[in-house]
């Protein structure tokens, strides 16, 4: 009975993944799901990508903001100035797409480029559920231990992209970035990686360019399939 009970829950997520799949490409909107363990610095991140976006590519962002309680995260990328809907799972140790559904009720994506999901701190649950993103972007700090993607696999294999953060404080820790690439590529040989530095700016470029470009192609194959024009109905059933 657990088993079906699983196999449910799954199939759930997964069918309304799809539906806000959908949404996003008849919006014309990348999504990106961003995953890390507690501290690998998400909400820094997004603090330097999503203004870097706006003022060299004329990409505008949206955030659904995912913590346990608290809005001390959302409140920082609030002050950035773009919309941001609070989600505070109440214990859950992930979002699903049930919780991003909703959110999406809160927001007006008109105007929208690009939407950023900050999942809660775990490197296990989020793993397994599909939100109807676009880009999972896993982030895998330095003071976390270069044994990450060898203890937690499902998280690297299922990413599109692998942040290194804090890459400042390499030369004062022992992490070898060598030995995170070799598991990954074991894992994920498409994983495309980027190393940075939230704090000093170090690496945030190319990751902002590697954005901006996805939603070009994105873009792109949304115009040929008619999304973006009703051709996508998924969303509305």
């Amino acid at each position: 009975m657990k088993i079906k009970l699983v196999r449910k829950i799954m199939a759930d997520n997964n069918a309304r993944a799809r539906r806000n799949r959908g949404l996003f490409a008849d919006s014309r909107v990348l999504c990106v799901n961003v995953l890390s363990g507690p501290g690998a610095g998400k909400t820094a991140i997004l603090e330097k990508t999503i203004p870097a976006l706006r003022e060299q590519f004329a990409l505008h962002s949206a955030v659904i903001e995912g913590d346990v309680e608290g809005d001390l995260d959302g409140a920082r990328l609030d002050a950035l100035g773009v919309p941001v809907v609070q989600l505070n799972t109440s214990g859950a140790c992930h979002l699903d797409a049930t919780m991003i559904a909703s959110a999406l009720e809160e927001l007006d994506l008109a105007g929208t480029q690009v939407l950023f999901i900050e999942n809660v701190g775990n490197l296990v649950c989020p793993a397994g559920f599909d939100l109807g993103e676009d880009l999972r972007a896993v982030v895998l700090s330095i003071p976390e231990g270069d044994d990450k993607p060898i203890k937690y696999p499902a998280m690297f294999k299922k990413a599109t992209v692998l942040l290194i953060n804090k890459c400042d404080l390499a030369p004062h820790l022992d992490f070898s970035i060598d030995r995170v690439h070799r598991a990954c590529k074991r894992l994920n040989p498409e994983l495309v990686t980027f190393e940075l530095s939230a704090r000093t700016g170090e690496g945030v470029a190319e990751w902002v360019a590697f954005l901006a470009e996805k939603y070009r192609l994105k873009a792109e194959q949304d115009r040929r399939t008619g999304a973006g024009a009703g051709g996508n109905k998924e969303q509305s059933r």
